[in-house]
């Protein structure tokens, strides 16, 4: 939970978590043995401790331990000011009630991160108090250090033997020559939570003096005096913890300048412009144990990216924790984090967008839903060995095109041993089916952004409705699975020549199935909004009967039904009318080429659609297929707009004038085949792609970005 202003954000509600007691028997069920669980004041304080009680009974019947924290995003009730002196003895009292009614816990995190979070309170103003003082960031920081210690004291009293796993970003600064000072600085000012409470932090110590402006003396002597070392150092890290300043803030345009320090500068992502690389989290976890010879861990590993990045983020963290051990540090844990994936963490909770980013778990449908990352810490958990074709090509931190600036030289000169290194096999590919197609080449466009290997087969080299050939490709290539972006898509064309629709769009698609079925290959195909009737008043769902009234959606419909039969395990997706930055025949492209050109442009105002981007419908397409996911499903981007009003958003948001879009009825667009009126679609099985005004608003910046003509053989959107 964190305060802005005076709002409260609750993860636990956002995910549903707060109404789901069911999800701990899924967290036990990936044979984790400990977790780290809120048991939080404001909770508490608001609600009792209901709540709390039948979660904590829950965690301990399934053998899972609770790591409690009692502060996190340094909230509290209503009231609470991390700034006041009364705050340590305040927030320890809530501690000795705590340990008072759970004396079997004996795994405490009673502040999440305080460096970290003074410095998002007190120096950033990202949350409350929202100050950007110095000396608001330091009380705040010696207040959480000094609660922590008390907090400790007082649960040690109900339980000597409770251990202090203490969390913090130790992210490092790198900088140009100009700001190798403020740089050093930021590196001293990073081990603060940990000098702090190991009593560390003498009038020797580099930063006394720095310290000292909080007015706080007597506080930070007491700390140093009567000191609180944790019993595990809890090392959080994130791909955007390492940073760049840079005093050259031209380089950098968009990026807000700070002056911090004294001098203007910028303040980046060390990892999206440092030259050669950055630290890393296994050589930061490696030196907070030759500083402290205390015992460590991997309290957050999180990257919020595609699923093959989240999963090759994870097994880098796990497999550098298995070198430090080899290496002789203590290292205790590696932590997924967070298992529900959270809300807004983009914006860093400062605003409501709604933007999700799943984690071990998707909460998006009406029950939790593992992902590949499930799959992947349970044979972790239960095996130590893991494996998955994404681990076959780098993540793109290791990749060349991880840059956003020019490259540029750190100074220090870092010699990274963040390194990826290659597998002693050959990657193992994603087969592509429908090569020259528009959303097969959109397919094999994404899998080279997300680092993973395919093959993108033309008709010429595979053949679908051709047993042999198909079998023969699968035995070539051995894919890890097959997406077939074939088949006919012209909605008119079916109503005239439906014997050679039916060929490539229903038995093409059964063949693959078999095929993939015999060789146990997953499977992921695509359908068509269009198989519904357009009766409904509302966005159709995966569970709402399909009633196709043309030639082609009943073939793709029947294609569904004979894939399913064939490979119960494939995936089929459904999507809404297509449009993208890398065809020129869909109904966006056509409309802002008709305006541009001075020309007025058609469109239906009486059919209703949800359009669907088509790097938003692949990229999710891909998580669901590693997922293991299948079924059907449907993907579109939400929102239900007529043609005519979609194009009119096309034309305004290229600086064109939308009144020469004319909204026509459909009877006047001499189409062949009859469409439903209303085909917007929804998923009831908890798929999300972002809202459409979002996805025009990326397709017109990829379109501006491009500064060239968009190609494709893709028909109308309108089909």
């Amino acid at each position: 939970m964190v305060r802005l202003r005076n709002n409260f954000v609750d993860q636990t509600l956002l995910s549903g978590h707060q109404d789901r007691p069911g999800d701990i028997d899924a967290f036990a069920e990936l044979g984790i043995t400990a977790i780290r669980y809120p048991v939080l004041w404001e909770r508490v304080e608001r609600d009792g401790w209901a709540w709390t009680d039948e979660r904590l009974a829950r965690l301990r019947d399934r053998g899972v331990n609770p790591i409690a924290t009692l502060l996190h995003h340094g909230n509290g009730p209503r009231g609470t000011d991390l700034t006041q002196p009364d705050f340590p003895l305040t927030f320890a009292a809530y501690a000795a009630r705590v340990a008072a009614r759970y004396p079997w816990l004996d795994l405490y995190t009673p502040i999440n991160e305080p460096l970290t979070t003074a410095r998002f309170c007190g120096l950033y103003g990202h949350w409350f108090p929202h100050a950007r003082d110095h000396r608001v960031f330091l009380r705040i920081l010696i207040n959480e250090v000094q609660a922590t210690r008390l907090a400790m004291r007082a649960i040690r009293a109900v339980n000597p033997k409770a251990k202090l796993v203490q969390t913090e970003d130790l992210g490092k600064a790198h900088s140009t020559p100009r700001l190798a000072t403020q740089a050093e600085h930021e590196n001293q000012r990073r081990w603060l939570t940990f000098d702090l409470l190991a009593g560390r932090v003498t009038r020797e110590h580099p930063l006394w003096d720095y310290l000292a402006q909080s007015g706080m003396q007597e506080t930070l002597d007491e700390l140093a005096a009567d000191p609180c070392p944790p019993d595990v150092l809890g090392i959080d890290h994130y791909l955007t913890s390492e940073r760049f300043l840079d005093e050259r803030v031209r380089r950098y345009p968009g990026v807000r300048p700070s002056e911090e320090g004294g001098e203007r500068h910028v303040d980046v992502e060390a990892i999206r412009v440092l030259a050669e690389g950055v630290e890393g989290l296994e050589s930061l976890i490696e030196e907070a144990w030759h500083r402290y010879r205390l015992p460590v861990a991997a309290t957050e590993v999180h990257n919020g990216s595609s699923r093959e990045e989240q999963l090759r983020w994870f097994k880098e963290a796990w497999d550098g924790a298995h070198r430090l051990r080899a290496r002789g540090v203590d290292i205790r844990a590696v932590t997924a984090w967070a298992l529900l994936g959270s809300y807004d963490w983009n914006s860093l909770l400062t605003r409501r967008d709604g933007f999700y980013e799943s984690g071990v778990f998707d909460v998006r449908g009406p029950e939790i839903r593992p992902t590949a990352l499930a799959h992947l810490i349970r044979d972790l958990a239960t095996t130590g060995r893991a494996d998955h074709p994404a681990f076959d090509g780098p993540g793109w931190w290791h990749r060349e095109d991880r840059f956003h600036w020019a490259p540029a030289r750190g100074c220090p000169y870092v010699v990274s041993r963040n390194r990826w290194t290659p597998p002693a096999h050959a990657p193992r590919p994603l087969l592509i089916a429908g090569g020259g197609g528009t959303l097969a080449d959109a397919v094999a466009r994404l899998c080279v952004v997300r680092g993973l290997e395919f093959r993108l087969l033309p008709r010429a080299e595979l053949d679908l409705s051709d047993a042999g050939s198909v079998h023969a490709a699968l035995a070539r290539h051995r894919p890890w699975a097959v997406v077939n972006a074939a088949g006919r898509t012209r909605v008119d064309e079916a109503e005239v020549r439906t014997e050679r629709a039916r060929r490539d769009n229903v038995h093409a698609a059964e063949v693959l199935a078999r095929a993939c079925a015999a060789a146990g290959v997953p499977l992921l195909g695509f359908s068509t909004h269009l198989v519904f009737d357009g009766a409904a008043d509302r966005p159709y769902a995966e569970g709402d009967a399909a009633r196709p009234l043309n030639a082609y959606a009943r073939g793709k419909l029947e294609a569904e039904r004979a894939v399913l039969a064939a490979h119960p395990d494939a995936l089929v997706v459904r999507a809404g009318a297509l449009f993208g930055p890398w065809d020129e025949r869909n109904d966006a492209t056509r409309a802002i080429r008709a305006v541009a050109s001075g020309r007025y442009f058609s469109a239906a105002c009486d059919v209703t659609v949800s359009p669907t981007y088509l790097p938003d419908l692949v990229n999710v397409a891909l998580d669901l297929l590693m997922d293991r996911e299948r079924g059907v499903w449907h993907l579109a981007n939400t929102g239900a707009v007529t043609w005519a009003d979609f194009a009119r958003a096309a034309v305004r948001g290229a600086g064109l004038d939308p009144e020469r879009v004319l909204g026509v009825p459909a009877a006047d667009l001499g189409w062949i085949a009859e469409r439903p009126a209303y085909s917007a679609l929804r998923s009831e099985r908890g798929a999300g792609l972002p809202s459409l005004d979002h996805a025009l608003h990326r397709y017109l910046a990829e379109r501006e970005a491009s500064g060239m003509e968009v190609t494709g053989t893709l028909e109308a959107a309108s089909a």
